[in-house]
């Protein structure tokens, strides 16, 4: 007896059904990527912060009330994500979320976080 899966599914037809809904490992990693963004409450904040604007990282910096160094290392995790891009304007960087797929998940999430919020007050 292994630790690995049984040989024998006990329902074969339930097994590839649920197959079908599994990651390519590519999208695995993303997925483990988009979360471990998530994993930090000061990026949640960001994420919420730009959920309807265009903001510099040191107005950023006031919002969510973290040094322009910390919230700089924060927005680093979160462009490796592909939940925000980085605009130069002139010699200022502005940050939006990322309009593509791992910026409406991030979104969504922080958006689900936000229910949680309500029904705890």
């Amino acid at each position: 007896m292994g630790n690995g899966p049984p040989e024998q599914p006990l329902d074969p037809i339930a097994v590839r059904a649920a197959e079908q809904h599994m990651p390519t490992p590519r999208n695995e990693r993303r997925m483990k990527q988009l979360l471990d963004a998530l994993c930090d409450a000061t990026r949640l904040k960001i994420v919420r912060a730009l959920s309807d604007t265009t903001l510099a990282a040191g107005d950023l910096a006031h919002v969510i009330k973290r040094s322009r160094s910390a919230t700089s290392q924060h927005l680093k995790v979160l462009r490796d994500a592909g939940a925000v891009v980085a605009r130069r304007q002139g010699n200022v960087v502005r940050y939006t979320l990322s309009t593509d797929v791992s910026g409406d998940i991030i979104e969504d999430a922080a958006k689900a976080f936000d229910k949680l919020q309500r029904t705890d007050a």
